[in-house]
């Protein structure tokens, strides 16, 4: 009797419960947001349940990853080929946080085969990648293109399996990966989004390849997927799905002496490297009960990892904490420094990373207006941004679903940017972006359309961001709302 009233006592510390039914096996408790949750009847239990959050914490990026190749196989791709969009993106693309004003040429590797080529075009003229290519783990192993390794003469970039030690032959840019699997995002830029220009992009773009180093004499045409109409989405599951997918990323890929504190931990909520997962239907509401936990714990912690601010007084800030920044940078390997929980939190709403942020792009969120207030989609809203924005390539605002972090499901578009055509500017080169459901008389070619019935989050990038951008001698105000 102890334990159970011990166990409950610690679940309630766990989720600040308020109430709770009678205490036997099938308890359950109600959280201040009225979520349920699984009361667990003894300490195994309960080990089973605190590990199990942990282990939504840790392995999110990599779970974030792999529903990406989840999605490709559904897709009919397959590792060493590249997925594309022939167009800009619709909400077909439920991934996290998407860019819809660039052309997206995504290859994903596998190298448990032995290397992998990554051949990178040099730029063309207006044609150019901003991108990087991450691991398994979405820790940025380095950046592609004019603000690359190879800046923007291309190259053959050798995406090499973790512990490899041969020679790398000459002619090649070395890309040691962690993990056997990963991909690389990389953004084929527009100038003034016309027809001609996306097809501009598309082509340049596709004149990226992948191919095993065993058949670089004679390289095999690459297999490119278009996903144009075809549902991609990497948005998390919250429910049993999400330890499967995880399960099937541990029996793949090696463990990181970083992360080897969590063989135990896993082996306990059932994953275990060689073995099948297997849930029984208690072990099942356990682990439903943790993961809804887990999604409640990072959703509210969401909103804090913006602060400080970028801009002093607003409600702009890059959506990662600085210490992540830092160890993706550093590969993870700086003293005292490890923040799986800032990570879960950044990978719960976006997915890949950049080794230098702020040389190719740069990123600013928002979910509040200037009074503070969440965003809502009913509610019209106006940013001014000040003329001459400091970059080199362009400025876009997306809106997206503050619920999922992906696109607004069936709007015709989600994002106004400087390459936007037809977009108004004011006299003065400024320029004012309207969001709402309903858009302003006259300022229908400067209005991104909203769900009225749901919150929203705009995201704000900056490519090719120049001296003046860092150095805020340009600052963008906060979202007001139009009376």
């Amino acid at each position: 009797m102890k334990s159970k009233i011990l166990a409950l006592v610690t679940v309630c510390f766990l989720v600040s419960c308020t109430k709770s039914t009678k205490i036997d096996e099938t308890t359950v408790v109600a959280d201040t947001t009225g979520t349920a949750v699984f009361k667990p009847a003894d300490f195994e239990e309960q080990i089973v349940y605190n590990r199990a959050i942990e282990a939504v914490i840790w392995g999110m990026p990599a779970v974030n990853f792999e529903l990406l190749y989840e999605s490709l196989l559904k897709a009919k791709g397959e590792y060493n080929q590249i997925v594309y969009w022939s167009r800009l993106i619709d909400s077909k693309n439920q991934t996290l946080t998407p860019n819809p004003d660039v052309i997206y040429i995504n290859p994903l590797y596998d190298t448990r085969q032995g290397p992998v080529v990554l051949e990178i075009p040099p730029v063309e003229g207006v044609s150019s990648l901003t991108g990087s290519l991450d691991d398994g783990w979405q820790t940025a192993i380095e950046d592609i293109g004019p603000a690359g390794v190879d800046k923007g003469k291309g190259g053959k970039y050798l995406i090499l399996p973790p512990n490899y030690k041969d020679a790398v032959p000459f002619g090649y840019i070395p890309m040691p990966s962690s993990t056997y699997t990963g991909f690389a995002i990389l953004r084929s830029n527009l100038t003034d989004g016309s027809p001609a220009d996306i097809k501009r992009a598309t082509d340049y773009g596709k004149k990226v390849k992948i191919y095993p180093l065993s058949e670089a004499d004679n390289p095999p045409p690459t297999q490119f997927v278009d996903l144009i109409g075809i549902p991609f989405s990497n948005t998390i599951p919250y429910n049993m799905h999400f330890f499967e997918i995880l399960n099937q990323f541990v029996q793949r890929e090696p463990w990181l002496t970083r992360d080897m504190v969590m063989i135990d931990q896993l082996k306990s909520i059932g994953i275990e490297k060689g073995k099948t997962f297997q849930a029984d239907a208690r072990r099942q509401e356990i682990l439903n009960a943790a993961i809804k936990v887990a999604h409640s714990w990072i959703d509210k912690k969401y909103e804090a990892i913006f602060t400080p601010p970028f801009y002093d007084g607003t409600k702009w800030a890059l959506p990662a904490s600085q210490d992540v920044v830092k160890a993706i940078m550093a590969n993870y390997e700086l003293p005292n420094i490890y923040p799986v929980d800032e990570r879960a939190i950044s990978y719960s709403m976006a997915y890949f990373s950049a080794k230098h942020l702020g040389s190719g792009q740069f990123y600013l969120m928002s979910t509040k207006d200037n009074n503070g207030k969440s965003l809502d989609g009913s509610k019209l809203y106006k940013l001014h941004l000040p003329a001459k924005v400091p970059v080199k390539l362009y400025w876009s605002i997306t809106v997206y679903d503050r619920e999922t972090h992906a696109l607004i499901v069936g709007e015709k578009y989600f994002s106004r940017a400087s390459t936007t055509p037809g977009l108004q500017k004011n006299a003065d080169g400024s320029v004012d972006l309207y969001f709402g459901a309903k858009a302003p008389a006259g300022k229908e070619s400067n209005w991104v359309p909203t769900n009225p019935k749901g919150k929203f989050e705009l995201l704000a990038r900056f490519y090719g961001p120049e001296k003046g951008f860092f150095d805020k001698a340009w600052k963008m105000g906060d979202v007001e709302e139009v009376k």
